[in-house]
């Protein structure tokens, strides 16, 4: 078991559950939330296409390569403590941010903020893993984390609309500051210490070579299109990444506390979980870069009004984040996760036929889908990485289904904006046709997650959960043997 103080009341697990939840929010928020002011930061800062990618993508890419370390951290030298480490950082992050003068300095302090926000995701995950010991209690406290988490996701453009039309792009930063401090004082009065009864040591090898794969493919995939892919700094890039991904199979099973624990993924829902999140983050990620995008340069509408045309998407996770919970506590997650890569699919279909002229309202009408995908899918995939692994793991799984969502969010970015270019902001028939590349790639994805759902939920499936469960089991009453 885990080292924590026990004997919590409702009221204050719930008030820790709220804590997680409210700083949680900044950090999600703050993946969706730039995408409505990019055209405004294009214009104020004479950004290129691919300069508004990294705006976006450095602060994803950093979350990705740095949540595994996180999680470990948090579990070895105490939660609470990283968790305020990483308010603290976040917070100065954004502050750098809402003073940035050029692309360049915004994309660093982006990856300033980004390294708080590895503290505050997968930490705030395993804090609620941990207050809430009672297994019924605890998969309804991971439901609303992750359907809060979505909810940030989605309801990011509305915000932001209202504070780039209100006060300039720089706003979408500096309201992250008040929420921080306040969520510092919150976390050292009311959140428990706790931390796992056996720490994981530290990898700096398996840390390295994660870098180097997820920052050699974004970069290869948003230079491509200024270099072509046959440049040989692209297909050095590509090299390095597929030598990453050969040293991490062949060093990681050959520690005892790897920093990626390929072990996890014996389980195949596990597994699935973490395909499920990237081809379903990837494909909303991708909605988001190109349709905030489509509706100020292509439609002409403010900020806000783009922010307004995506309300109907938080609404429809609010609506179905809870129920979708519900249901997984009675018939499991393959008819969620069916419904949400149904939904993907269909939504990157409706999309191929909207042009710069069709009806807004039925413009809005295709958004519904991404709402309905994204409010069935996050609590299938948080549920199913975190439940039946033991506490002790709750760091470590938590990161690696984390590590899931912001890969797919950052080669969401990277490949549609590699796709589209700069069409998005010349004539608006060719900006459309541009953009059906990509909505041919969220289809494919959509169909890859109802594959997922379908492959994950079966008898043999589950059976394997079951195993990997046990053998870690077996690691924390210090078995031998285990690395086979």
């Amino acid at each position: 078991m885990d080292s924590e103080p026990t004997g919590l009341s409702r009221r204050r697990r719930y008030l820790v559950l709220a804590i997680c939840c409210a700083s949680i929010t900044v950090v999600v928020m703050d993946i969706s939330i730039v995408n409505v002011a990019l055209p405004a930061i294009r214009r104020d800062l004479d950004a290129s296409t691919s300069g508004l990618q990294w705006t976006v993508d450095a602060y994803t890419l950093v979350l990705a390569s740095f949540l595994v370390l996180a999680g470990s951290t948090a579990d070895r030298f105490g939660r609470r403590r990283v968790f305020q480490i990483g308010l603290a950082v976040f917070g100065l992050g954004s502050l750098l941010c809402a003073l940035a003068s050029s692309v360049g300095l915004l994309v660093a302090a982006r990856s300033v903020q980004a390294v708080g926000g590895t503290m505050l995701n997968p930490v705030a995950m395993a804090i609620v893993a941990t207050t809430f010991p009672e297994p019924a209690e605890r998969a309804k406290a991971i439901g609303v984390f992750g359907s809060v988490s979505g909810l940030s996701l989605a309801l990011g453009p509305v915000l932001g609309g209202a504070l780039v039309d209100g006060f300039g792009w720089h706003a979408v930063f500096w309201v992250n500051v008040p929420i921080v401090v306040a969520a510092i004082g919150c976390t050292a009065l009311f959140v428990p210490e706790s931390r796992a009864a056996r720490a994981r040591r530290f990898d700096p090898v398996g840390q390295t070579l994660m870098v180097l794969v997820l920052g050699s493919v974004v970069y290869a995939i948003i230079e491509s299109r200024t270099l072509g892919w046959t440049s040989p700094v692209i297909l050095g890039l590509l090299a390095v990444a597929v030598l990453g991904v050969l040293g991490l199979l062949g060093y990681e099973p050959r520690r005892a506390d790897p920093l990626l624990e390929l072990r996890l993924f014996r389980s195949v829902p596990f597994g699935a979980a973490i395909l499920t999140a990237l081809c379903a983050l990837c494909g909303f990620a991708a909605f988001l870069f190109v349709t905030t995008q489509y509706l100020q340069q292509v439609r002409g509408l403010s900020a806000l009004a783009a922010g307004l045309c995506l309300l109907p998407v938080g609404v429809l996770v609010v609506v179905c984040s809870p129920i979708t919970g519900r249901l997984i506590g009675t018939r499991g997650s393959r008819l969620p996760l069916v419904v949400a890569g149904t939904a993907l699919a269909l939504g990157g279909l409706a999309l191929l036929f909207v042009g710069p002229a069709t009806p807004l309202p039925a413009v809005v009408g295709t958004y519904l889908l991404f709402g309905l995908c994204l409010g069935t899918v996050n609590p299938p995939i948080t549920n199913t990485a975190v439940a039946g692994m033991p506490r002790s793991m709750a760091g470590v799984a938590a990161s690696v289904a984390s590590v899931g969502r912001q890969t797919g969010t950052t080669l969401g970015v990277a490949i549609s904006g590699t796709i589209v270019g700069s069409a998005l902001v010349g004539d608006g028939t060719a900006a459309v046709g541009a953009t059906r590349g990509v909505w041919w790639l969220v289809f494919g994805l959509g169909a890859g997650v109802v594959g997922f759902g379908l492959v994950s939920t079966g008898r043999w499936a589950l059976g394997t959960a079951r195993r990997a469960a046990t053998l870690f089991e077996e690691v924390d009453r210090g078995g031998v043997g285990v690395r086979s």
